[in-house]
């Protein structure tokens, strides 16, 4: 077994993550500010909570193999699973086999490619960080998809618009406090990630209106597979200096809970998000989502002795506040144009 040499504990999480990742657009009832009904309420509120706990059971898995498996070691495995996951499935279903067609490969590849870099610096970012600055990082995805819409898909910078990002970015900032001793420098690798994650959203809104969720997730761990087995020759992490392709000896029988917790944590936080927006709109489905945020503090500091940090907390608040109302707006304004409201991709940062 490699372990890696004694470092102070600064210690983290999150993601792709993207199992990692379907994006979802928020459901009519958006537009027209319909409340959910009891028993789409009741039903939304076990979507979310099986996200929540796919999100930190995903988490908590890779931090728990981070001294003994590198970042890439721990996706390869992650994707060979998911790989095998969805074979069983599609033989069982054969609809689901019917659905993978050798089509838009390129764009499935590309994506594949930059969805691989997002999870990648998803993880780095839970061996380095705590676990609540991870996870509220990971809440500026629908500010960068919003900014991105904007930039490549030539959607309007509205006022509203604008004031949201500001909020976002202000948030950031609250959380990262550039120029102080408590500013860290990893930080910067999760707003990456967030921005790889948001690119890969803007890219499956293109794909699901040909493809199938089971097609895009089957295609992306099948590219992913590769990308991490041999990435495990780059020296990303200095304190695994023993960098080799044959870990799988390596693997030992405590590691199998932990691995599947990554492998099935990825894979159920899209299917279960997915059915949460069928339940209820993004003004009621993000705050919830926000839930994970004191929550995985509370662990962390409860089994990983992490700070509870109130900059962390209020630029979090900021960050969701700042979404909340783009989505908000957009449905104001469908509404107002009497069309189905489009809210944010919300793309799992796993």
């Amino acid at each position: 077994m490699r372990s890696r040499s004694a470092q102070p504990s600064a210690t983290t999480t999150a993601p792709d993550d993207t199992a990692h990742r379907q994006g979802v657009r928020a459901p009519s009832t958006g537009a027209t500010g319909v409340s959910p009904t009891r028993s789409q309420l009741g039903w939304l509120t076990f979507w979310m909570s099986g996200t929540l706990v796919s999100f930190i059971v995903g988490a908590l898995s890779v931090r728990a193999l981070a001294d003994h498996l590198t970042v890439f070691e721990m996706m390869s495995v992650r994707c060979a699973g998911s790989l095998i996951l969805m074979t069983c499935l599609g033989l069982m279903m054969p609809g689901l086999l019917a659905s993978l067609k050798w089509r838009r490969m390129r764009l499935q590849a590309t994506r594949g490619v930059i969805h691989f870099g997002s999870q990648i610096c998803w993880a780095l970012a839970i061996t380095l960080l705590p676990l609540a600055t991870v996870f509220s990082l990971e809440f500026t995805i629908p500010a960068w998809v919003a900014l991105l819409a904007v930039l490549f898909l030539g959607e309007r910078m509205t006022v509203p618009r604008a004031f949201g990002l500001a909020v976002c970015f202000v948030g950031v900032l609250v959380i990262l406090r550039p120029g102080f001793e408590a500013f860290r420098p990893a930080a910067l690798i999760m707003l990456l990630g967030a921005l790889l994650f948001a690119i890969t959203a803007i890219m499956t809104k293109k794909l699901i209106t040909t493809e199938t969720t089971f097609a895009i997730l089957f295609w992306m761990n099948l590219v992913q597979l590769p990308l991490n087995f041999f990435g495990n020759l780059v020296p990303v992490q200095p304190n695994f200096p023993a960098q080799d392709l044959l870990f799988f000896p390596d693997l030992e029988l405590w590691m199998t809970l932990p691995l599947i917790g990554c492998t099935l944590g990825g894979l159920l936080v899209h299917y279960c998000l997915t059915n949460a927006f069928r339940c209820g709109d993004a003004i009621v489905v993000i705050p919830m989502d926000f839930l994970r945020v004191p929550i995985i503090a509370v662990i962390g500091w409860f089994f990983y002795n992490e700070r509870l940090d109130v900059f962390v907390f209020a630029g979090a608040a900021m960050i969701v506040g700042g979404v909340l109302w783009n989505v908000r707006a957009e449905a104001q304004r469908n509404s107002r144009m009497a069309q189905p409201a489009r809210g944010p991709i919300i793309q799992p940062a796993e």
